[in-house]
């Protein structure tokens, strides 16, 4: 899925456009036991509630892809019967009507999810009327081509709310509030069918989660039958390693600058493409060798990249490198600059000694203090 085709399903969470029939959940307590269910008509809530619902529901397809939202494929063997995939699209079919699918799946998250505290397994099925389309992107609704019927699952923490005061009118005083367990934004969730194309597609899911370190990988796996991406974190320290075990004692800063500066120009490029931009081995290799690296160096790629990424799992290359900031440190000094400014950052000998050097094109404040400009000869 792309950012586009899940802002269309995030518009459908107001009480114009919604088409939710129902509504379930189940709320676990820090032993795993359950304390309660329920399911109900959607829109037999109150509407203050289905607001709130709407939150969590709109936060479940929100973040970046490739971080926060992926799309996942489910292997042949989880579509057989009694797979992960064909579990979820009798689950999507009941229309949530149920019960004893209901608990098998209350039961199944219960034991691929780990999460200190309570918390609460809210299930919606939703069925969507997909507009079609004019080769520019307008919407006709007069000419629906699909109806998209899906389950939306979102895991939110519950945790007691804090202590305070709050005004009460009859006393005319600011008295102890009573502490609720308040259900907070999920965590994780997941979207089935994805929407792929704006269109069902039953052989993939779309996997949320609000830390991109922290994707549950037990969950991913085991409840949903998919491989679960490499963490963030991951993603950059193995980038990093591939960096410094091809070039090796030739790894100089300018072609380490180099090469952020490819990836940025190639993230640059692909901008317009709604997937965002993934890195193979090939790809990696081409960016080396673009940015300056040695020959002696590219004929150990390969080796090295087998070593440290054996899946050959591709990376993605915004999380690979900061789009933000780039930063020189050494054991005492942290230099920061932003990537278009790279230019300005150059290392030099000088004195026999290695130094980084900062090209000042503007004026230099320190601690806010605005400096005269030295560089000016004086009149």
């Amino acid at each position: 899925m792309t950012k586009k085709e899940t802002a269309e399903l995030k518009k459908l969470y107001n009480k114009d456009k919604g088409c939710i029939t129902r509504i379930c959940g189940c709320y676990v307590g820090n032993e795993k036991e359950i304390i309660a269910t329920f399911r109900e008509a959607f829109y037999s809530l109150q509407e203050e509630d289905t607001y709130k619902y709407y939150e969590i529901f709109k936060k479940t397809l929100s973040g970046t892809l490739g971080r926060n939202l992926h799309n996942l494929e489910f292997p042949l063997a989880q579509e057989a019967e009694g797979g992960t995939q064909e579990f979820l699209l009798r689950l999507r079919n009941s229309e949530l009507k149920d019960d004893a699918l209901l608990e098998e799946f209350y039961r199944k998250v219960i034991q691929y999810y780990y999460c200190v505290g309570n918390y609460l397994i809210l299930l919606i099925h939703n069925v969507y009327d997909v507009p079609g389309q004019t080769t520019d992107g307008l919407e006709m609704e007069d000419a629906s081509d699909e109806v998209f019927s899906y389950l939306l699952c979102s895991i939110c923490p519950v945790n007691l709310s804090k202590p305070g005061l709050s005004y009460h009118p009859d006393s005319n005083l600011f008295q102890n509030c009573n502490r609720d367990w308040i259900a907070e934004l999920p965590e994780i969730g997941f979207l089935f069918p994805a929407f792929n194309d704006r269109s069902t597609d039953i052989h993939s899911v779309l996997y949320y989660t609000k830390n991109a370190d922290q994707l549950h990988e037990e969950f991913v796996d085991s409840m949903l039958g998919a491989v679960a991406p490499l963490p963030v974190s991951s993603q950059k320290e193995i980038f990093q390693t591939l960096i410094e075990e091809t070039l090796g004692d030739k790894r100089e800063y300018e072609t380490v600058m180099s090469i952020q500066e490819t990836v940025q120009e190639k993230i640059e490029e692909s901008k317009e493409n709604p997937e965002p931009l993934t890195l193979g081995k090939r790809d990696v290799a081409q960016i080396f060798a673009e940015s300056g690296v040695g020959q002696e160096q590219l004929s150990q790629f390969e080796a090295v990249y087998e070593k440290v990424l054996p899946t050959e799992t591709p990376l993605v290359a915004a999380n690979v490198v900061n789009a933000r900031r780039f930063e020189v440190k050494t054991p005492n000094i942290t230099v920061q600059v932003k990537p278009e400014f790279t230019h300005l950052l150059e290392t030099k000998v000088i004195d026999g000694r290695n130094c980084l050097v900062i090209a000042i094109e503007d004026r230099v404040a320190v601690n806010g203090i605005p400096l005269y400009d030295t560089g000016e000869e004086e009149a």
